[in-house]
């Protein structure tokens, strides 16, 4: 065991006291340095953008009429959706206004009506996964039905199914990518599955109207503009990039990072900043991917607004190394590849895959 190991062994104890105090300090210097503050300008400029923006896709699509050029168009409109869901993100972490109301609204618009996700289904998933990210029986996030993240899974899936599922399980490292081609299509099914569930759901009419107006006023414009099979291949490919352009956006936060039982009690700090990964690169890449590069930061300070996120990195980055916990950045190729790694090592049946030194030293102390 080096003597990192024997920290971060230290850090999980039970017993050490000082664990609880850790993030309240965290949280007392991130704020008097006015990184929680709100940036109306920088946000209301990204709401009108991305209506104008739109607008203009729109604008664009109609004019250019019924010709294969569209395939272009497509993708373009797949990478303004993105961003749009992107500001969708941060208003549900209560990241534009101080008003919760206003945040709601916010997301609902910018989710819903504009890009046809259900804010009320992606809330009640996404909350989950922050508050035990990467645990075991309890994080939504890798308790995904194509994938499997834990060799129980792998296991589960090969009684229930046979051979062949077993056989895609062991290559699932090679389908993963591919398989973010149907994730688009999966975000928007999932949304309307749960605001026509009986499971509750705030301001279900509210969410089933909006998302009726926008993907019914959507295929209608699709299929009035565009002869049949053009728009079919054109809706394919908006929704492929779509889900692909998420798919990285999310996929190299958590995946590869420990995976811990149910029953592990961690304080808060350890258990947001051990299981989550930055990924390290200009203010394009921030823009690119919506500030989910921060993962570590936004995990600490949910409502902390994006345009903070490069700055608090440096304090928390500092914060984490003066108090012994792991704090984890790789470049965006490379945390590709720790996914992919990962996820076919699971599927190709390998105990505890990746295996964190930390939880099996503290296991054997």
């Amino acid at each position: 065991m080096n003597e990192q190991q024997a920290r971060e062994v230290k850090d999980l104890s039970p017993g050490r006291h000082r664990a609880g105090n850790d993030f309240t300090e965290l949280s007392r210097i991130v704020t008097s340095s006015g990184l929680m503050r709100r940036r109306y300008g920088y946000y209301w400029t990204k709401l009108i953008g991305a209506v104008l923006v739109l607008g203009v896709a729109i604008a664009v699509f109609i004019m250019i009429g019924d010709t294969w050029w569209q395939l272009f168009t497509a993708a373009a409109l797949a990478v303004v959706f993105t961003q749009i869901a992107m500001l969708g993100h941060d208003a549900a972490h209560r990241q534009i206004f101080v008003s919760g109301k206003w945040n709601d609204w916010t997301s609902l618009v910018l989710g819903n009506l504009l890009v046809g996700m259900s804010y009320g289904w992606w809330q009640h998933k996404h909350t989950r996964h922050h508050a035990n990210p990467n645990k075991i029986g309890t994080d939504p996030d890798i308790e995904l039905p194509v994938i499997a993240f834990t060799p129980e899974q792998v296991e589960q899936r090969s009684r229930r199914h046979g051979a062949a599922v077993k056989w895609l399980m062991a290559h699932q490292g090679l389908f993963f990518f591919p398989i973010l081609l149907l994730e688009g299509l999966s975000l928007h099914a999932s949304g309307v599955r749960r605001v026509f569930s009986p499971e509750p759901l705030r301001r279900r009419w509210i969410e089933a109207a909006f998302l009726l107006l926008r993907i019914g006023a959507y295929l209608a414009l699709v299929f009035v503009v565009l002869s049949p099979g053009i728009a079919a291949v054109f809706l394919a490919v908006q929704l492929g990039i779509f889900g692909v352009y998420m798919g990285l956006s999310f996929a190299p936060n958590h995946k590869g990072m420990p995976l811990v039982p149910a029953d592990l009690k961690l304080d808060f700090l350890r258990r947001q900043v051990l299981m989550s990964r930055n990924i390290r690169g200009s203010r394009m890449l921030d823009v690119a991917m919506g500030g989910l590069n921060y993962q570590i930061e936004h995990h600490l300070f949910p409502s902390m607004p994006r345009p903070h996120l490069r700055k608090a990195s440096l304090t928390i980055r500092q914060y984490c190394l003066d108090h012994g916990v792991r704090y984890t950045e790789t470049g965006l190729w490379e945390s590709y590849g720790i996914v992919t790694r990962y996820i076919n090592r699971v599927g190709l049946g390998e105990r505890d895959p990746f295996e964190c030194p930390l939880l099996q030293q503290r296991a054997a102390v």
